[in-house]
């Protein structure tokens, strides 16, 4: 029998102990004890069941469906039953949500609908303030937490998903490098050992027409030479089998300057000028690349041009680049590879010279021979730009989480600013309309109509207050109706209160 996953389990026991906690609040609050019914408490049951059952795939929709069950009870938002729902489903909406923008509209609503509300049931705006206070640290802020968790999971994820990018890149760079310097070894046996044995065939190419020797030894000679050659033909395609497509010439040493290559050529029975003494030195690839385009000259001509006369000139130019041009020219044969041999010492040669930063060309000359011209830059070359690693990748997956988070921060806070220089400015206007000066209050009389009193005084308040303080004197008996105005726009004592009965003044009188 397969083992259940345990990930699915785990969240049913979490969304289990949740709906339980939230709950509680529930049946303390809502049962008959409390002033509440049990078929209250049975709707708060089912409709918490229904918010935690589809938190997970719509969290938005349980934030709403707990909004919606608290408004009812009262219009300020903040209930005692779903207090803790609005906070839990707060955060779990800031946690699940991918976008912001949803949660955005849905704040923007719940706090039109509680505007709706206020001026529907015709209570203060200061229930709506509540409301909005509520909004924000019973919902706001748990969702703004959750936004914060979310980002900074997405922040570790990220983190641990490029350092296992990395691990793969590093084993799969050391398996490529490994490769690179096979091929790097096999073609420094081609250029190394090749040039030896081209230069072996040619001592006993040498050797099989001198008359020193006799019919044997003249027999045996030529069979060297012809084991050379084949050896060179062995190692030529073993070396085209190693070597990758793409594979750059081998940047190996040949640890020799250029004179002592064209002696050592001299020596092995090759007619080499060199028409430049001393040879320039270069520094770092161009040097290399010097070297191999004197070797892989003189190769070809030892393996294709048996014979000839071999011209080494080595120029600096005059240019703004500071170039140095060196050009090996052999004299009548081949001209060039061979059919079989593909043309890998060349191929390989012109990706040196690029790689050093200079141009290689190669043709026929006019007699029948072979001329090889690269023309190499005497100052090392500007290095490559470095590609991205993934450390950079890192910060910019971090920047990204930061400017997300900020979004997600910044966005509501503006809007609560925004909605606190709102309240400020209707309290301003409320105070501004409900507030009677002293001088005005004086020449107030008993038996005044308010259509009088508004005749009497210039800027009669349009307001009152909306409801008489918490510790004014019991009202006289038998009035119609008491208003409440303050004494100046921003004091909250002394209150002015006028009663009036049949609509006309019955009574004024300064409340402590």
């Amino acid at each position: 029998m397969r083992e259940a996953p345990r990930e699915p389990v785990r969240e049913r026991l979490f969304d289990l102990l949740l709906w339980l906690l939230l709950c509680v609040p529930v049946l303390l609050k809502s049962d008959p004890n409390d002033g509440g019914s049990w078929t209250r408490v049975a709707v708060g049951v089912v409709v918490l069941a229904g918010c935690v059952a589809v938190s997970r795939r719509w969290p938005l929709m349980s934030l709403a469906a707990a909004v919606a069950a608290s408004l009812p009870a009262t219009l300020e938002l903040f209930t005692p039953s779903y207090s803790l729902a609005l906070v839990a489903f707060g955060y779990l909406a800031g946690r699940r949500q991918e976008h912001t923008r949803a949660a955005l509209w849905l704040f923007g609503a719940i706090a039109a609908t509680g505007l709706v509300l206020t001026w529907v049931t015709r209570t203060s705006l200061g229930q709506w303030f509540t409301l909005l206070l509520a909004l924000a640290l019973a919902v706001v802020a748990p969702w703004l937490i959750g936004r914060y968790v979310r980002q900074y999971d997405r922040l570790v994820q990220s983190g641990w998903q490029l350092a296992d990018r990395m691990e793969r890149e590093q084993a799969a760079i050391a398996d490529r490098e490994r490769l690179r310097e096979r091929s790097r070894i096999a073609g420094d046996m081609h250029d190394s050992l090749g040039h030896d044995l081209a230069l072996i065939a040619i001592r006993a190419g040498a050797l099989e027409v001198s008359p020193h020797l006799g019919p044997d030894q003249q027999r045996a000679v030529g069979e060297l030479r012809r084991a050379a050659a084949d050896a060179t033909a062995r190692l030529r395609d073993i070396i085209g089998v190693l070597r990758e497509e793409d594979d750059a010439a081998p940047t190996s040493p040949a640890g020799e300057t250029v004179e002592e290559l064209a002696a050592r050529a001299r020596a092995s029975g090759l007619t080499v000028t060199l028409a430049t003494t001393p040879v320039p030195t270069l520094p770092g690839m161009s040097g290399l690349a010097l070297h191999r385009v004197v070797q892989e000259g003189l190769t070809n001509a030892a393996k294709h041009a048996p014979g000839a006369a071999v011209s080494i000139a080595v120029t600096p130019q005059d240019d703004e680049a500071a170039t140095v041009r060196v050009e090996v020219v052999s004299g009548p044969g081949t001209g060039g590879p061979s059919p079989g041999s593909g043309g890998t010492g060349l191929v390989g040669l012109g990706e040196r010279v690029r790689l050093a930063g200079g141009t290689l060309t190669h043709r026929a000359t006019e007699d029948g021979g072979f001329a090889l011209t690269a023309v190499l830059p005497r100052k090392a070359p500007a290095p490559l730009p470095a590609a991205p690693t993934s450390a950079r990748e890192l910060d910019l997956a971090r920047r990204e989480v930061r400017k997300g988070l900020a979004r997600a921060i910044w966005i509501p806070l503006a809007l609560l600013a925004a909605l606190g220089v709102l309240m400020l400015g209707v309290a301003a206007w409320t105070q501004a309309q409900s507030y009677l000066e002293p001088d005005d209050y004086a020449r107030i009389r008993t038996g005044q109509t308010p259509a009088q009193l508004d005749e009497t005084i210039d800027d009669w308040p349009e307001h009152p207050l909306d409801a008489a303080p918490h510790v004014a004197p019991p009202e006289p008996p038998g009035m119609d109706e008491c208003r409440y105005y303050r004494s100046t726009m921003l004091a909250a004592v002394p209150v002015y209160r006028l009663c009036f009965v049949g609509g006309h003044l019955a009574d004024k009188a300064e409340v402590p």
